[in-house]
């Protein structure tokens, strides 16, 4: 992402990110959907709970139609299964952030 002229901030944790995210809005959030003790789908619908409309790329290793749907279902903007091609990454975040006219960066929920 920075190669590309891109800021990110990686958060640790989702519970870290949902604390963080009114005090600094990003443009996009890439968000993993198998993460440990919340899934992507929790913080999809903490958000939407919130009102927030910050646009969301879902990743996951699970390219199914249950998963897809259910990303969807919570409004993500697009679904991307791993491993994620680069320039699709980056065509998604271009296309998300324009969406929203906002400044390029992203939010990236992918906690190890």
């Amino acid at each position: 992402m920075r190669a590309s002229g891109l800021k990110s901030k990686i958060y640790a944790s989702p519970e870290v990110f949902l604390d963080e995210v009114g005090s600094e809005s990003p443009a996009c959030i890439l968000l993993d959907i198998t993460m440990p003790r919340m899934s992507g789908f929790q913080v999809q619908e903490r958000l939407k709970a919130r009102g927030n409309r910050i646009p969301v790329i879902a990743v996951s290793a699970r390219d199914d139609e249950q998963t897809r749907q259910r990303a969807r279902d919570l409004d993500a903007q697009c679904f991307l299964r791993k491993p994620i091609d680069e320039q699709a990454l980056l065509e998604a975040i271009s296309w998300a952030v324009k969406s929203q006219r906002k400044p390029c960066g992203a939010a990236v929920m992918n906690p190890t």
